[in-house]
């Protein structure tokens, strides 16, 4: 009986060599047919206690063999080593990817110039920043010797005299003056003639050559010494046109070109409007630039602004010298000298000077206010700077006003420039601009 045992032993045992091997093997008895009369089955006894494993037994035909317990941990140990192999070979080709992987990289990197190394990179930047430095250092060093070379030339420009508007206006203004003299002069000669004409008789009875009068002044040294209205002529090419003539003033044959005395007249106007004239030669009235222009082109006129407050204050300005030019020049004022009592506002500093200042209105921009319309903002029409120290053409207010000095203005008006209280703005109730020769006839 040991012999027999230890037999089967000995033959049992080479089939648990591998793990799987069991469980294949005792499917495989259920599946496949032997010649074999005793086919031979390994199996668990079925009696173990709670929590221990089951011995296996083998199941010969009236024959059972109980085998050791250590025999049903085989199987499972086996599992378990198979599943290691499996784990450590998985990891073993993972770490031979990488490996693989990053020697590639290496190589990449050591060969592709377009995939540089970070050390070679970063170099390479740091290279490239500085010379962009560099280059921005020699083009800002370029830049500033550019600007002191035009800086340069802009002074020499100046010296010459090419960029100075004023100048350039001035010299032609001159031009213009010398041409004036020269007709002036031509005309006066042609009138002295046709004067001596005047008293020829011819067959058919008398003729009376007509007298031009350019001027109020003519009429005043004909013998004429009421106020009021004339035809005069300044440039006989140019139509005859009406004028009011003060006759009493400081000796009397005024021209004049502006009059405020109650507000009856709105000085709130076009450009067209100042160019042509508007208002009543009898009350109040803007001549038009146009004639105000004619008359001081024919003779060497001064300029006397007359202005009376509601308190009774009366003030004039004396200016030696006064020219228009035409529309093409924007009607540029030119004046001379001041003398008076009122003061010189139309020449207050050199921040406000209306001196040589083209004729703006709300709808003809010409000043130098570089934000808006001088004009439009204080509702006139007038030779305003940047804005203004004199408007004699703004609003009219019968009382004193409160806001923007947008009424009749004198900057250099007693008290004008401190205000009234409580901010109100002081008012005028009369104010008259005039003209007349300033080489007076003998």
């Amino acid at each position: 009986m040991n012999l027999a045992y230890f037999y089967l032993l000995s033959s049992i045992v080479p089939a648990f060599h591998n793990a799987g091997a069991v469980e294949d093997k005792a499917k495989a008895t259920k599946e496949e047919k032997f010649d074999a009369t005793c086919p031979v089955r390994l199996e668990t006894s079925g009696h173990c206690k709670e929590g221990e494993e089951c011995p296996y037994q083998m199941n010969l035909p009236s024959l059972t063999i109980q085998l050791p317990k250590s025999f049903s941990m085989i199987e499972q140990v086996f599992k378990d080593v198979q599943n290691l192999k499996e784990t450590v070979n998985n990891l073993k080709k993972s770490c031979q990817e990488c490996k693989l992987q990053a020697d590639d990289n290496q190589e990449m990197g050591r060969n592709d110039p377009l995939q540089p190394n970070t050390d070679a990179a970063e170099k390479e930047s740091d290279n490239r920043i500085k010379e962009l430095e560099t280059e921005v250092s020699r083009l800002f060093s370029n830049l500033k010797d550019a600007k002191d070379e035009i800086n340069s030339l802009h002074g020499r420009l100046e010296s010459l005299n090419l960029v100075n508007m004023n100048n350039i206006e001035n010299y032609v203004d001159s031009k213009v003056a010398n041409l004036t003299s020269v007709v002036n002069s031509l005309d006066g000669r042609c009138s002295s003639r046709c004067s001596n004409l005047s008293g020829l008789q011819s067959n058919s009875g008398a003729i009376t050559q007509h007298l031009l009068y350019k001027d109020c002044w003519d009429y005043y040294g004909k013998g004429q010494k009421n106020n009021g209205i004339y035809k005069v002529t300044p440039d006989p090419k140019n139509k005859t046109f009406e004028v009011y003539c003060d006759m009493e003033t400081m000796g009397g044959g005024w021209t004049v070109m502006q009059n405020r005395l109650d507000g009856s007249t709105n000085f709130n106007r076009t450009w067209k409007d100042y160019k042509n004239g508007f208002g009543n030669l009898s009350r109040e009235f803007w001549l038009g630039n146009d004639k105000i222009h004619l008359l001081t082109k024919s003779k060497e006129m001064v300029l006397r602004i007359d202005l009376e407050d509601f308190n009774g204050v009366k003030l004039y300005a004396l200016y030696d010298q006064f020219y228009v030019a035409n529309e093409y020049l924007k009607y540029r004022l030119h004046i001379g000298n001041y003398s008076g009592t009122a003061g010189n506002a139309l020449r207050f500093n050199r921040h406000y000077n209306h001196d040589l200042k083209f004729f703006t209105t709300p709808d003809k921009d010409h000043d130098r206010y570089p934000s808006g319309n001088c004009g439009l903002y204080y509702s006139s029409g007038w030779w305003f700077d940047a804005c203004l120290s004199a408007n004699l053409n703004g609003k009219y207010y019968h009382q004193k006003y409160k806001g923007v000095f947008n009424g009749i203005y004198w900057g250099t008006w007693p008290g004008m420039s401190t205000g009234e209280p409580n901010g109100f703005k002081h008012s005028f109730k009369r104010a008259k601009m005039m003209i007349r020769p300033k080489f007076l006839a003998s």
